[in-house]
């Protein structure tokens, strides 16, 4: 029994031990793989040694790396300071076995790595982090998240830091920012091209209303601030003062006359701006450029008044009418309203007019506060205005004649008396009736032909010619002089 026990005992060791040979193997090749760096592996080490430019660190397994050469020179000085032997630090495996046999890492591959790998989670989570504003370039702050520098866009800065920004350069824009905390969350990772974008807005609790409700508090009416354009349209020009955009009226932008804001603005510029007005309601902030300028309207505008006769180039045609530049010192420009353009009936201004004709005009009215003047085409011949006429024609030869040692009288002679319309003295009157004939007007003159309103038997020479037809009761003649009409509304 025992001789057979023996050889069956034997069987069974030959039999198993192929099976046995083989488990080790693969276990032995198993613990290898495991314990054996690999390059570009990340592992956690503990430092056993901290020398003379190289740091030993335990991987496990028995295995000991070094971080030496660049790999220790590209450790920051103030973090090298920090580094305590049996401290646990990541490594990352620079090469498994250099030249010399050795086991490569390195430590800031490691961190950075680390970092690439929280942002990305951070993006994918919409995670926010703080950290410190450590530079800036002309197109925003730099921000880093470990030992990666992120870069955050001006136009993610928050609303609120965004309205501290004032001066051109970056310098003016961001030094004073170098050193302040910002709550940032990552929007863009790019490994390859080194790329971190950062957002302070999306990670900002504030929002356009909170800023706009703020801004609204600590405005008043009459404030001057600076601001920058930040979009134009037909009717206007909208800027950010503070947070809150405001809104520029087209008429608000120039003293010039301008169809467009882009005549005058671009998005991006930086202007001062007056408060006009301010709805909290509505929450709409009314702003002024042109208030702030010197209006040169008011110094033009003293040099015309009421009545007188000017020559305009005609700029618009609108259905109410037209516009014409004036031809004086600032192309001041005034409406010719359609009923003023002809005696006629006009349906629309191109009947009679087109841009780029010149022509003569009456000053009708001139509204200072509105910057508007009125003008007319049909009443430049106006008998209205005839006495006016006279005497600023008057003006401008005793200044042709003064030049050359003459006087008004030697050029003209002397200025017959205006017509009884518009003469000014009672003596010289038409309506100064008396029951004969020859006490009518003309009889007052030596020179019947200089007068306009010399009586005549035909009724159809004056208006206030005396004629004996009772339906004319403005020049009847009565035996009560004290009793015409005509002599109580022409005196």
């Amino acid at each position: 029994m025992t001789d057979i026990d023996d050889v069956s005992k034997q069987e069974n060791t030959e039999e198993n031990e192929p099976q046995t040979m083989e488990q080790m193997g693969d276990l032995l090749e198993s613990n290898l793989s495991i314990d054996f760096p690999k390059a570009g592996e990340i592992r956690d080490g503990i430092i056993a040694s901290i020398g003379e430019n190289q740091i030993l660190v335990s991987v496990g397994a028995k295995s000991e790396g070094i971080i030496t050469g660049k790999e220790y020179d590209a450790i920051p000085a103030d973090i090298l300071a920090t580094l305590t032997v049996g401290q646990a630090i990541p490594v990352y495996v620079v090469t498994p076995e250099d030249q010399s046999g050795n086991l490569v890492l390195s430590f800031i591959r490691a961190v950075e790595e680390q970092s690439w790998l929280d942002a990305e989670e951070m993006k994918a989570s919409g995670l926010s982090f703080e950290s410190e504003i450590v530079g800036y370039n002309k197109g925003g702050l730099l921000v880093p998240l470990s030992t990666i520098r992120g870069f955050v866009p001006a136009s993610q800065l928050s609303l609120t830091r965004r309205s501290e920004i004032t001066g051109e350069t970056p310098e003016e824009k961001y030094k004073a920012m170098i050193g302040e905390k910002v709550q940032c969350c990552v929007i863009e990772v790019d490994r390859e091209r080194h790329r971190l974008i950062l957002s302070e807005r999306a990670a900002s609790t504030e929002t356009r209303d909170m800023v706009r409700e703020k801004i609204l508090d600590t405005l008043k009416e009459g404030d001057v601030r600076t601001g920058r354009v930040t979009s134009l349209a037909d009717f206007g020009a909208f800027v950010n003062i503070g947070g809150a955009d405001g809104l520029v009226h087209v008429s608000e932008i120039s003293y010039d006359r301008i169809t467009h804001p882009s005549e005058a603005l671009k998005v991006g510029d930086e202007v001062k701006v007056k408060i006009i007005s301010i709805d909290k309601e509505r929450r709409r902030i009314g702003l002024s450029i042109r208030q702030l300028q010197n209006d040169p309207w008011s110094s033009q505008v003293t040099a015309l008044k009421v009545g007188q006769l000017v020559e305009g180039e005609i700029t618009r045609l609108t259905n109410f009418g037209a516009f014409a530049k004036l031809n004086i010192p600032g192309d001041m420009e005034g409406l010719i309203h359609i009923s003023e353009l002809s005696e006629k009936r006009v349906e629309h201004p191109k009947e009679v007019l087109k841009v780029g004709d010149r022509v003569a005009l009456r000053i009708l009215r001139i509204e200072e506060e509105n910057h508007r003047i009125g003008l007319s085409m049909r009443r430049v011949d106006s008998p209205q205005y005839a006495d006016q006429d006279w005497k600023s024609l008057a003006q401008d030869l005793d200044v042709a004649g003064s030049s050359q040692g003459e006087t008004l009288g030697d050029i003209v002679g002397e200025i017959p008396q205006a017509s009884a319309e518009v003469a000014p003295e009672p003596e010289a009157s038409a309506t100064e009736v008396t029951p004969q004939p020859e006490a009518s007007e003309t009889a007052a003159t030596p020179e019947p032909e200089a007068s306009e309103t010399a009586a005549t038997p035909e009724p159809e020479v004056s208006e206030t010619a005396v004629t004996p037809e009772p339906e004319a009761p403005e020049t009847a003649v009565t035996p009560e002089p004290e009793v015409s009409e005509t002599e109580d509304t022409q005196a």
